[in-house]
């Protein structure tokens, strides 16, 4: 079941769907707090950039990557840069994973995506406390680890299926 589009466009934009999701994400800011789940958050843009960085590297731009963070960082009020030093940081660790590895699978890659978010965001909310001085909650620190962590494996299963609808099933492997 291939999507075959009747024009150009249509085939374009969802090619850049992975690009465009990750800027709406990063401006959207989104966040469930209006439910009343205290320690409920998940960071989607670790997710979309772990993911389509470690499958298909040419879906996102590390100079794109790099602007999404300023953009996520003018949008929560942290430094500029903070956020596009953690998501090149994820990038990183994303390539690294796929060039060590000639098939990944869903485990390997959930588990690798636990320490990476464990790295990034200790990595980021080190900067913030030592450069910045911004207090922090800490439990809620672990809850949007943890929600991210298990979201992942929701959301690759979500991508994979749009990849091989869209893609083909083509990746960088």
């Amino acid at each position: 079941m291939v999507i075959q589009g009747k024009t150009p466009i249509f085939r374009k934009i969802l090619t850049f769907a992975p690009l465009i999701l990750l800027f709406i994400s990063v401006m959207n800011e989104f966040d469930l707090n209006y439910l009343n789940y205290k320690y409920f958050s998940f960071n989607f843009p670790f997710i979309l950039i772990f993911y389509w960085s470690l499958k298909r590297s040419q879906s996102l731009g590390y100079g794109y990557i790099f602007i999404a963070g300023l953009f996520n960082d003018v949008v929560i009020g942290f430094p500029m840069g903070v956020s596009g030093l953690t998501y090149l940081l994820i990038c990183g660790f994303a390539a690294y994973l796929r060039n060590i590895t000639l098939r990944t699978n869903l485990l390997n890659e959930w588990l690798f995506f636990l320490f990476t978010i464990l790295v990034a965001t200790a990595m980021n909310y080190l900067m913030l406390i030592s450069f910045f001085s911004i207090e922090l909650n800490y439990y809620e620190l672990i809850g949007n680890i943890l929600f991210t962590f298990i979201f992942y494996y929701i959301f690759a299963f979500i991508f994979d299926v749009y990849q091989k609808i869209v893609f083909r099933g083509k990746t960088d492997d």
